[in-house]
């Protein structure tokens, strides 16, 4: 017998409506900002193109055979990885890092690709019914799938792209099941690795702390040795790994460590950002009224830093008005991730959740000063067109899930 069903059945407006609200917000802080700028005043028509080609897209996902999205999984992440290789060879250098396509006016990230190819692929091989992800072999199997195209992007080099890519990893398999012990052996080097930021006494009271978790664990001495010594190495490589960044890479870890270190260099960005977010009040100076934003103090303050300008313009009424939009999705994607017909839809839906969390929890950390800037744009809001892309589309494939799961109620 044939079921109808509502509108609100085939299409989730809890994602959609919020969706299309921040990329207003976006559209309207991109247009403040660039139209009276000498150099950047066609952003705006630009990413308003984007935004309309994007919507295209998104709906043409949407309406996809659900099986598609699993079937080319594998061919999808070989070619995402093929274009990261390519981008290294023949890319365009934008802001220090290899990572740009080129074609006259346009232009776009292989590594925005990436993240959808990474996502589907790593889901597909985690949703098979022998995976065991606490077994030594898978999760090195697992580890190895996702850490191929963030040592790929780290050699561009995109420091702030492949701290998603580990985001994205971590929540997937923490929702296919990872233990407790395992989430600690892949999270405990990240987190030496941070503590030795702040010198060598916090990194050592950090690396004590891990080997009394490990004592704890009461696992092998083997195991606990093993992982100890990986710590150890990780903690002690940030001083080869900080002499290979480049100097503006270096400087960003500085400031984040000391902004008034350099108040007018490196620590520049974050300062000012502060100053325009916390200058907006409860209702803000009005769109187009905000002096630090129509006297562009943040160079470029359309991509990374678009939410000091909402914060500015739009004051602590539009700030919040971002943040529960975010919030809304959210939510919304950790109820589908529990309602979707199969392991693979699920793992999808946390990876889309991982990646989308990963950028807001960054961005809107860079503009408060609370995270290092790492040059990662705020999802729907932030100029540009492969993001916004990339952002429907998995959008798109998640709404398609959606008016899927009827097929096998």
């Amino acid at each position: 017998m044939k079921v109808n069903y509502r509108l609100q059945d085939r299409f989730d407006f809890f994602i959609f409506i919020p969706l299309m609200v921040l990329i207003v917000l976006g559209l309207l802080g991109i247009y403040s900002s660039t139209v009276n700028h000498p150099t950047a005043n066609g952003n705006f028509e630009r990413q308003f193109s984007w935004a309309l080609i994007s919507m295209i897209v998104f709906f043409i996902v949407y309406f996809l055979p659900p099986q598609v999205f699993k079937s080319y999984s594998l061919t999808g992440y070989i070619f995402s990885i093929i274009l990261l290789i390519l981008v290294l060879a023949i890319g365009k250098t934008v802001y220090g890092a290899k990572s740009w396509f080129s074609f006259g006016f346009a232009g776009f990230q292989p590594s925005e690709f990436a993240k959808i190819g990474t996502i589907l692929f790593l889901a597909s091989w985690l949703s098979k019914d022998n995976v065991d992800i606490n077994d030594p072999k898978t999760l090195f199997k697992c580890i190895a799938i996702g850490f191929l195209p963030i040592l790929l992007i780290l050699l561009e080099p995109d420091m702030g792209t492949s701290m998603v890519f580990m985001v994205i990893i971590l929540f997937m398999l923490f929702w296919k099941g990872l233990s407790l012990f395992g989430l600690f052996v892949v999270l405990s080097p990240g987190i030496v690795l941070f503590s030795s930021l702040f010198g060598k006494i916090i990194m050592f009271i950090m690396l004590a702390l891990i080997l009394l978790v490990l004592i704890l664990f009461k696992r092998n001495i083997f195991t606990s040795v093993t992982v100890m010594v990986i710590n150890l190495g990780t903690g002690f490589v940030f001083d080869i790994v900080y002499k290979i960044l480049k100097p503006h890479q270096q400087k960003r870890i500085d400031a984040f460590l000391d902004p008034m270190a350099d108040p007018l260099g490196s620590g520049y960005n974050a300062l000012q950002a502060k100053v325009a977010i916390g200058s907006g009040g409860i209702f803000g100076k009005g769109f187009m009224g905000g002096n630090q934003t129509q006297l562009r103090f943040i160079p470029q303050q359309w991509t990374d830093f678009i939410y000091s300008v909402i914060g500015e313009e739009f004051g602590f009424i539009g700030s919040l008005l971002v943040l529960t939009m975010f919030l809304i999705i959210f939510v919304r994607l950790l109820n589908l991730s529990k309602q979707a017909n199969g392991s693979f839809e699920s793992l999808v839906t946390i990876g889309a959740f991982g990646l989308f969390f990963a950028h807001f929890a960054f961005n809107i950390g860079m503009n408060l000063g609370i995270t290092p800037v790492v040059g990662l744009p705020l999802p729907l809001l932030s100029y540009g067109g492969s993001s916004l892309l990339v952002n429907l589309v998995m959008v798109g494939i998640l709404m398609n899930f959606y008016k899927s799961r009827r097929l096998y109620d």
